[in-house]
């Protein structure tokens, strides 16, 4: 057994790291999985007091976006933490642990008659999901997760326990930390409780779907968006070759989802009624140079006409502008550089911005990931007011935070 193995045992259970426990290329020695809040507290204030770096890993998604850490010594696993707390079924709200799977969760809130409106097409923990701030095609009725977590319990990096937001969802009390350490890639806190805002599960849902023309694109957007039948979510599917399709959700009672989707593909000549989504709703676009591409509603067009003459696949939220692009890299980093900073710069014209989540080793240093964030000093602060240490997940981030 390794010194900093048997040192950090006395927190939790602690086992040699692998060659698979790699977060980005930078392995770390240990892998520590603690179980509870408290096991948490003690194996960060251990790692805080000897200078360690940890990285915190639920079930790895996504482990590869942003950028690879300075360092780490030490791969905090969350699925130890997976507990469903509480399922207040009054109040639709659910208090779970961190490393709980999405998919798990759903399973048990359907059994109330609920659910979290979260699509997750990854495998994401709880955790996980909040930490990238996750978001599908449903973003359009309820918003990415960061609007439906109203509280959290997270254990600071010198391994102090603290709490965010309420168990309610009308909570006005104190900073909204919680929407704070969403999105932030684990590197303000490990967070190992959240609590969620749940909404019923509809009786029906329906899809509308319809192949278009780029040149028609624009007018079925727009007739969807303003419709008045309220769809939940409208995607768009766009490959390179240009085979465009887009797909509206609309969900209710039976007769009257059946209904609304009727009336909507009516509008929309040559669109089919569906009890099943098409093969590719809710799914990244394939490839291994990954990004997430935003534009105000009316760009959308522009923005994927765009992305696929650059060889890119395009799917996600034309009724919310946020979109993920993929294309496939060959080795040719600074091609895709130079795709990246091509499909930013219209992105940023048209009111968006383009961050790349993920790239091959040898073609991501050449990437700059996350472009320009107006609000980088103010980030580095609250880095430095939450890990003046720099003890969790260093250089994950955006600016190198």
């Amino acid at each position: 057994m390794s010194l900093l193995r048997a040192v950090l045992s006395a927190a939790c259970e602690v086992r040699e790291a692998e060659d698979a426990d790699h977060v980005d290329g930078v392995r770390p020695q240990v892998v520590a999985r603690p179980r509870t809040t408290d096991e948490v507290s003690a194996l960060l204030r251990a790692c805080h007091g000897r200078g360690l770096t940890v990285v915190a890993r639920g079930n790895g998604t996504k482990l590869s976006w942003g950028r690879p850490p300075e360092r780490c010594e030490v791969l905090l696993d969350t699925t130890g933490l997976d507990a469903l707390v509480e399922h207040s079924r009054g109040d639709l709200v659910a208090i779970v642990g961190a490393g709980m799977p999405l998919a798990r969760l759903q399973a048990l809130l359907a059994e109330g008659g609920h659910q979290l409106v979260v699509d997750d097409p990854l495998g994401s923990t709880v955790g996980g999901a909040v930490a990238t701030n996750l978001s599908g095609p449903r973003r359009m009725w309820t918003g990415a997760i960061r609007d439906l977590v109203i509280g959290v319990k997270y254990v600071r990096a010198d391994g102090v326990v603290a709490k965010a937001g309420g168990r309610v969802v009308k909570n006005v009390a104190g900073y909204d930390l919680a929407k704070l350490l969403t999105g932030s890639y684990g590197t303000l806190a490990v967070i190992t409780e959240v609590t969620l805002r749940l909404h019923p599960l509809p009786e029906a849902s329906r899809w509308v779907t319809l192949d278009v023309g780029p040149e028609q694109l624009p007018g079925v957007l727009a007739a969807v968006v303003h419709s008045q039948l309220v769809p939940r979510a409208l995607e768009l599917h766009a490959p390179p070759d240009g085979a465009l399709q887009v797909s509206a959700l609309l969900e209710g009672s039976a007769d009257g989802a059946t209904a609304r989707a009727e009336a909507l593909a009516a509008q929309l000549d040559g669109a089919r009624v569906s009890s099943a989504p098409p093969a590719w709703w809710g799914q990244l676009p394939e490839g291994d140079l990954l990004m997430k591409t935003t534009a105000r509603l009316s760009g959308v067009p522009q923005l994927v006409a765009h992305a696929t003459s650059l060889g890119l696949g395009v799917r996600g939220s034309a009724g919310t502008g946020v979109l993920y692009a993929a294309g496939r890299s060959g080795g040719a980093g600074l091609r895709r550089a130079a795709v990246v900073q091509s499909l930013r710069t219209l992105s940023i014209e048209l009111g968006g911005s383009t961050v790349a989540l993920d790239a091959p080793a040898d073609v991501k240093p050449q990437l700059d990931s996350w472009g320009p964030v107006p609000a980088i000093d103010l980030m580095r602060r609250v880095k430095q007011e939450f890990d003046p240490a720099r003890t969790l997940a260093p250089g994950r981030f955006v600016g190198g935070i």
